[in-house]
């Protein structure tokens, strides 16, 4: 990547070479010189309705990187265009759409922040969000920049935590909720004899055994084993469940023996359990989990409150399955939290070297407003971010208030500082790993999971 050198070329260099270090591993996930702002405008409504550009200045074409929220690119085209139409013919601003898949979005965006040659606005996995501000690539929302976009507190308060560093204005705001669940096949757990969704973990592992039959190639749980931003997902929320610290300070802790409790009691299921198929550990993605929970060859699958649609999709009506939190070890150890999900969402922010920074700050004024939050989260199974949004009986069905409920009081956000997204590539891949070894028959204890998270540890603190 060519650094810029007239834009802060000794701090912000660094800062970009250590999370473009940890984008080299994105591939497998599922996250311009300066010139200026605008003339000054009024700030757009909540409502989503701005003033059209000033006489004379000529229309405005914003381009936009949106993230793939539904089950293919084409999909998400068809339901943001005719939104964005609606935004050109209130405000003659037109915007160009490209959708980017997960497995390109980062490094789309490092790339960005380096050549300086990036979208207006773009979309963002909310974890990112501080390493991402760390760049100094994005627009601060001051005071000033949330006034334009109708105001911090209409947004729900636990979406907020996760827009930026602490003590900085955020360097995004939400634009999508999500957060994790725990679906579960009905017919399956009638079948079983399984009356309730499980409450507590040893509940959990006792359904999931219960359900399996791995001759019959059915198993209780299915899980992205692969995937390593998935993985540290799952360090984090059960990593919390035990009383985890995951840093101090910028002091990383992904071997003290409150995180290795919460990561084996996730590769316990697939290593001692054998709730889990092994070749889950090859999946890298969610494609073959929602197939397998569609048609009934996995009980349950832990994951995040979008999975709705794709489920769907590939045949499980809406009423033939349930949601419910995600179980909580019974009782908490000490110092644990009631962590049942931690703050997902996708985030939407404006590159600081925009040429129409107030045409920019009016398409995300648009994409918050409580209308447009109601109809993009209903068509993408996703959670609203402004509170006025659930008024709408679409995010009043049981399942959408199960996720309602997480995000709100029992969601914890990821720590928003630049060493999250190192966290996630160190600690999801050696997770990753291990489950590799487990699914080989390989035996997968304590130690060794102690060992794999003390060498994530020394690579946080080298560097390398």
């Amino acid at each position: 990547m060519n650094l810029q050198p007239e834009r802060e070329p000794t701090v912000r260099s660094r800062t970009i070479e250590a999370v473009a270090a940890c984008a080299l591993f994105a591939l497998g996930a599922a996250a311009c010189g300066k010139s200026g702002g605008d003339a000054p405008s009024s700030s757009p409504s909540p409502s989503g309705s701005a003033a059209a550009a000033p006489p004379g200045s000529g229309p405005v074409t914003l381009s936009y990187w949106a993230s793939n929220q539904g089950p293919s690119l084409e999909d998400d085209k068809k339901v943001l265009q005719p939104e964005l139409d609606k935004l050109e013919k209130q405000t003659g601003i037109k915007v160009k759409l490209e959708v980017i898949p997960w497995s390109d979005l980062l490094n789309r965006i490092l790339g960005a922040t380096t050549s300086g040659k990036g979208p207006d606005v773009l979309n963002i996995g909310n974890s990112w969000s501080a390493s991402l501000q760390a760049t100094g690539a994005f627009l601060p929302f001051d005071d000033a920049a949330l006034a334009k976009v109708g105001g911090k507190d209409r947004f729900i308060p636990a979406s907020m935590s996760a827009t930026g560093a602490p003590g900085q204005p955020p360097a995004s705001v939400p634009l999508y909720g999500l957060a994790y669940g725990l679906f579960y096949n009905k017919k399956m757990f009638a079948d079983g004899g399984v009356e309730e969704p499980p409450a507590t973990w040893a509940e959990l592992v006792a359904v999931a055994k219960k359900l399996t039959d791995a001759k019959s190639g059915r198993y209780g749980l299915a899980i992205m084993g692969a995937s390593y931003t998935e993985n540290a997902h799952f360090a984090f929320m059960f990593g919390r469940q035990q009383g985890a610290k995951i840093f101090e300070g910028k002091q990383a802790r992904f071997d003290d023996p409150e995180l290795v409790a919460g990561v084996k009691q996730y590769i316990d299921l697939l290593s001692v359990h054998k709730v889990v198929n092994p070749s889950n550990a090859e999946y890298v993605n969610d494609t073959q989990i929602l197939k397998d929970f569609a048609a009934g060859k996995a009980a349950m699958l832990m994951i995040q409150s979008y999975a709705a649609t794709a489920i769907e999709q590939n045949g499980l009506v809406r009423d033939a399955y349930g949601v419910a939190p995600i179980p909580l070890p019974d009782p908490l150890p000490a110092n644990g939290k009631r962590v049942n999900s931690h703050v997902a969402g996708i985030n939407i922010a404006v590159f600081e070297d925009s040429k129409h920074k107030d045409a920019a700050l009016k398409l995300v004024a648009f994409m918050t407003s409580p209308e447009e939050q109601r109809i993009l989260n209903a068509a993408f199974n996703s959670l609203p971010v402004v509170t006025e949004a659930y008024a709408d009986e679409r995010f009043k069905t049981a399942n959408i208030q199960v996720f309602q409920k997480v995000l709100a009081e029992t969601a914890e956000s990821m720590p928003m500082m630049e060493e999250t997204t190192q966290f996630e590539t160190l600690v999801g891949t050696a997770m990753k790993d291990l489950l590799a070894e487990a699914a080989s028959g390989k035996a997968v204890d304590e130690a060794a999971i102690r060992a794999k998270l003390t060498k994530a540890n020394q690579q946080m603190v080298s560097g390398k």
